[in-house]
């Protein structure tokens, strides 16, 4: 067996090999970890629907609550109109709790991405 193969890191100097794991160091962390393209496309569709669902959600429980009380007194669908008008609103008021919640979120990793470039 020959040992051509192995290093010998006792005849190495500390400060050689010091500098040379310092040199890969900084390789490593030059390197930024970016989330990938399709996992922020991912994330902006599902937003997207989940707004969507909250929008007809609203207009669907307005819509079974004025056609119920209009069933239940006998009326024309002035409930039904009513409450449609007002599951709409509270649909949007909901994307719009949504869309200001996403937004904090992103300002929020934008100041920290920010404070790591800051640092670096």
């Amino acid at each position: 067996m020959t040992d051509e193969g192995k290093h010998d890191f006792e005849s190495d100097a500390p400060d050689a090999r010091l500098a040379a794991l310092e040199a890969k160091l900084s390789e490593k962390r030059a390197v930024p970890v970016a989330k990938a393209h399709s996992e922020e496309h991912y994330s902006q569709a599902q937003l997207a629907w989940r707004m969507v669902i909250e929008l007809v959600a609203g207009l669907g429980i307005g819509f079974g609550i004025g056609y119920g009380l209009d069933s239940l007194f006998g009326t024309t669908p002035i409930f039904l109109i009513l409450f449609i008008f007002f599951g709409f609103a509270a649909g949007v008021n909901t994307m719009l709790r949504s869309a200001k919640e996403v937004q904090t979120k992103q300002a929020a990793r934008a100041a920290e991405q920010e404070g790591d470039n800051r640092g670096s």
